[in-house]
Order: C-alpha cells, then structure tokens, then sequence
C-alpha cells in the first residue's frame, strides 16, 4: 500500500480502543471480552469492527458471513482483532409491490444509526462494513463518514446471471414477466420457467441496478477498494478480495487515510460521473445527496444533471443495455471505466482510494478483455451525454429525476391518470386500463407521504412487458424507481404530495408534457389555476401514528435533500 501523501504509515493503528482495553481499570472490560473467546493478546491490538449485513431474507446478503470470515481473516493476518456485529437490511426486490418496501429507504437511516453507534460504544480502532443490497452501500457510508475512523465498504457481490433459453436473465425478468403474464403475453408455465431461474444462487441483483450501481461509484468515491470490491459473489476470488480488504483496514490505521480525507467533493463527483456513464440507477441521485450531507460538502440536485450532460454513456449494461454486473468485471471492471474517463479528462484522477493509491494509479493497473464489448470507447460512446437527467417545471419545483440510458424518448404529451399510491396503478395496469399516451401519475409515496418512498418497480416492469405500452406510456411519481426500471419514468418528484407540492392538484385528463431538452415537467394548466386547487387540498393524516415509520415520517427531509433525517 503506497504512502504518497499521507504520513509515512507511522500512526498507531490502537488509536481509539485503548480507554476500552488498556490500563487496570478496564479488567472488567477485557474479562467479558475474554469469557467468548478473546484472548489477553487479541485485547492489545487495534480492535477492527466487522459490521455485517447478513441475512437468510433473500440472496444479496444470504452469502455474506462467508464473506465476513474472509475478512475477519485479513485481520488478524495484519495484526488486528475483529469483532463481528450485524445491522439489519431490508430485500427491495422482495418486498416489492407490497406495504413491506415502505421499510427499504428507511433502513438506509437505520443502518447509518446502528453501525455508528455500535463503533462509538466499542471505540474501534477501524471499520469495514460488509454490503451486499441496495440501501446498506449508502447506510454503511454514512456511518463511515459520521464516525471517520479508517475504514472502508466491501460489497458482497453479484448473483451469477440466471440462463434460460439460451440467453442470460435477470429478476428484471421476472418483474417484466409478471406484466406479460397479466397482458395474457405466457401463461402460468412461462413465468415460472422465468421465476425458477432467474436466481441461480447467493448475490445481489446481477444488472446496473441500484446495488451494483452504488458497488461501482463508492469504488470510484474511493471508500470501496476498486477491483476487489466489485468481484461477483459467485466466483471463487471473492474470498482471496475479501481478505485483502480485511489487511487494508489495518493498513489505512497506520496512514491515518481518514475516510474525510476520502470522501471530497471531487470525489463525490467521480462517483456520480460513474453513475451516468454506466447508466446506473436514479436511487444514486438520493443516496449521494445523503453522503455528501454527513460530510459537510454542498451538493445539488442540478449537479447530476450538469456532470452527466457532460459524460458520454459508455456501460452496455441493463436494464437499458444487454450485459450484466459479471460481465462488466470480466471485461475490465471499475478500472477500465476510470481509465477511459480520466484519459478525456471527465473524472480527477488525484482522488484518493482506500487501496492507498489514487484512483488515477489504480486506472493504470486497468486490463482490458480482448474483444469485451460491455464498456465502451469515449469514441464508440453508446450516447454523448449519461444516464441522468434533472426536471423541474411547475408540476416539479424542486426538481425530479429520469433515467434516459433505457429509452429513446426525449418527449411525451398526454393525459393524466392519476393514482395515489402504487397499488392503484398497478391494478390498473394489470386489468388493462391503461392505454398508449396515457401519463400515469402516483403521489402520495413520497418520503413523508409513504412513508419511505416506495420504488415503482412493480408498475413500471409491468408497463415494460406489454409491448404496446412500453413505449407509448410516461409515468411520474413522488415516490421512487428501482435500478432495473427502465423507460420514460420520472421519479423524485418534488415537493410531494403529502406536503401539498404541485403533484398533489393534478387532475384526472389534465395533460403533463415531458420536455427532456428544455428540463421541463409541466402539467399543462394556468399558473393560477394550479394555485386555487392546492388551496382546497388537505394535508392527510399520517399513515402511522407511531413508531419507526412516524420518527422517519417527523423528521424526513424533501427527496430534493436526500431525504435524509434530521
């Protein structure tokens, strides 16, 4: 691990856990440590805490305490004691469509929460926080940032493609299939062929959907260790990468690489130059407000839209493209796309990355497959400009977000239809309601109104199996969209409903006119006539009067924000 610019690896890396450990005052403290298996030696060294992810709910963290061994390993290989804790973690994809996904960005919150304050009771000397589903990157993060100890995240990986019928697939699949199914596209065989094999095994998502995208851009932020983060959780290096990240920790004590010494601005730019040019998910725009807010770095909505109207798209990967998350790394993975990206001068290869070298030295170790066609040329760029693209207008003052990677689309006029939450759509879609031209609206899944804004995936998949309206309909939410949506879908629509933005006076037949050009979202009423339907509008009750879901609805800010707590 390369020193340059640190402070010559003379730090002692028991910095913070000595009040814990040392002294004869806390014999107390080391004998409940030694009756589970610690030893009086193991108690004098840097204390490293292993915040774990894990669950048996689903693939994306099934595999994870294989993982956490792994890295418990590269520990204690590098000197260091690691003490394994777990935090929670919520499936997006399975509790998709159901009241359970109002828990999905709410548990980023909680996963920040719990990892900080299990590392402040502990006083570890370091942290790796293992993720493997879509809100534990940027949960993991924000604990990192809040408590900025020498630490870093590792993500479990990606699931091995599913293969049916002599093609790769995906639980993009799936969820497209549920709507070809409704539409009387296969029968009851069909999907289940899909279901079946969609999940060959233990790992996340296998598209440029929201985990993978947040594994690639904290890789390029600089607190996930580029090349070996990014291994998919099936091949058998993942292990080997694994405890090499458990040696960095150790390894970033010693240089004092704090991850505020990481996480800058223009790091942060890196990684959302990242997201646009492999067409990643819109969840990123939230989550990067979020980290940049625990840093203390001004971000936003607009920086988005100006750093990817500026990036070409590069990354053949779906929901929009052809290719998946294994395939990315087998073409060349994260230091391919870095070197292409600092070599036009669209990303500052000076950033530091928790490897201990800069993300421009870690480009030049870059090796291309001969012949991969997943991570394009800036001269072969599938489109000019990135995957992302701000809104505002007068049906989205603070602004909303599109993903443009998956559609061709730049302009769509048509009627409202208007629903205020998903399961109304969805219905709708379903029992064929929904005809060409039709702009669906759902309001009422924003932060504060979902609570927990909801991703769509369930609505917009559906659209996308019924071919007549996968490119004929528009649709426009308060509420959220999942990496694997594709097509032309506005999210983050701001302010929402529940505190009576402009989404919450849209009428039934009322014409919205997307204008991706000009940056425009408008509904197509008078200024004044927008005016006299919100005077008449009622705020509605929260739908919990108490718990976890009342704290998050009290204290959550705009989507435009991050939707972050205060």
């Amino acid at each position: 691990m390369s020193t340059n610019g640190k402070n010559g690896g003379g730090h002692n890396p028991k910095k913070y856990s000595i009040p814990l450990t040392e002294g004869p005052s806390r014999a107390a403290a080391r004998s409940y440590l030694r009756g589970i298996g610690f030893s009086k030696e193991d108690l004098h060294k840097p204390i490293i805490g292993i915040a774990n992810t894990w669950t048996e709910i689903g693939p994306c963290n099934f595999h994870l305490r294989h993982i956490a061994e792994a890295v418990k390993q590269g520990v204690r290989e590098a000197g260091g004691t690691p003490m394994e804790f777990n935090t929670i973690t919520i499936s997006d994809g399975i509790t998709m469509g159901t009241e359970g996904m109002k828990a999905s960005l709410i548990s980023r919150e909680v996963i920040a929460d719990s990892v900080e304050l299990v590392a402040r009771g502990n006083l570890f000397d370091g942290l790796v926080a293992i993720a493997g589903c879509d809100k534990n990157m940027p949960g993991t993060v924000m604990a990192l940032a809040r408590l900025d100890i020498p630490g870093l995240m590792f993500y479990g990986g990606s699931i091995k493609p599913g293969h049916l019928n002599g093609k790769d697939i995906t639980i993009q699949d799936v969820f497209e299939a549920i709507g070809s199914h409704a539409a009387g596209k296969i029968d009851d065989a069909g999907l289940e062929a899909i279901e079946a094999a969609a999940c060959p095994g233990a790992g996340a998502c296998g598209g440029q959907f929201t985990a993978n995208t947040m594994a690639m851009a904290c890789e390029f932020l600089g607190i996930s260790p580029i090349g070996l983060s990014g291994v998919p959780a099936f091949l058998p290096e993942k292990l080997d990468a694994a405890r090499e990240a458990g040696r960095m920790v150790l390894e970033l004590a010693k240089n004092d690489l704090l991850p505020r010494k990481i996480i800058t601005a223009k790091a942060i730019e890196n990684a959302i130059a990242s997201v646009a040019a492999s067409g990643g998910s819109t969840n990123a725009v939230l989550h990067f407000l979020a980290i940049a807010n625990e840093m203390g770095i001004p971000l936003s909505i607009d920086d988005f839209d100006r750093i990817s109207s500026k990036t070409p798209l590069l990354c053949d990967l779906k929901p929009g493209g052809r290719y998946v998350a294994a395939d990315y790394h087998a073409a060349g993975g994260s230091r391919l796309l870095a070197k292409r990206l600092i070599d036009a001068g669209l990303i500052d290869g000076t950033a530091w990355n928790v490897s201990g070298r800069t993300l421009g030295e870690e480009a030049a170790q870059a090796t291309e497959t001969s012949g991969q066609k997943v991570i394009h040329t800036i001269a072969e760029a599938i489109k000019p400009t990135g995957g992302l693209v701000i809104l505002r207008g007068n049906l989205a003052p603070e602004g909303c977000v599109i993903k443009v990677a998956g559609h061709k689309r730049l302009e769509h006029r048509g009627p409202a239809r208007v629903f205020d939450s998903e399961g109304e759509a969805f219905h709708a879609v379903e029992s064929g309601a929904i005809k060409p031209n039709d702009v669906i609206v759902i309001r009422y899944e924003g932060p504060k109104g979902g609570p927990g804004m909801r991703e769509m995936l369930q609505v917009t998949a559906a659209i996308a199996g019924i071919p007549e309206l996968s490119e004929t309909v528009a649709l426009l939410t308060d509420g959220r969209f999942s990496g694997a949506t594709r097509g032309l879908m506005a999210g983050h629509v701001a302010p929402e409903a529940a505190v009576g933005g402009p989404i919450a006076a849209v009428r039934e037949g009322d014409m919205i006119h997307f204008d991706i050009p000009n940056r425009k979202l408008t509904v197509e009423i008078s200024d004044k006539e927008l005016a006299e339907r919100l005077k008449t509008w009622t705020k509605p009750v929260p739908r919990f009067a108490r718990g976890v879901f009342r704290k998050y609805t009290d204290t959550v800010s705009s989507a435009s924000l991050g939707a972050v707590t205060h």
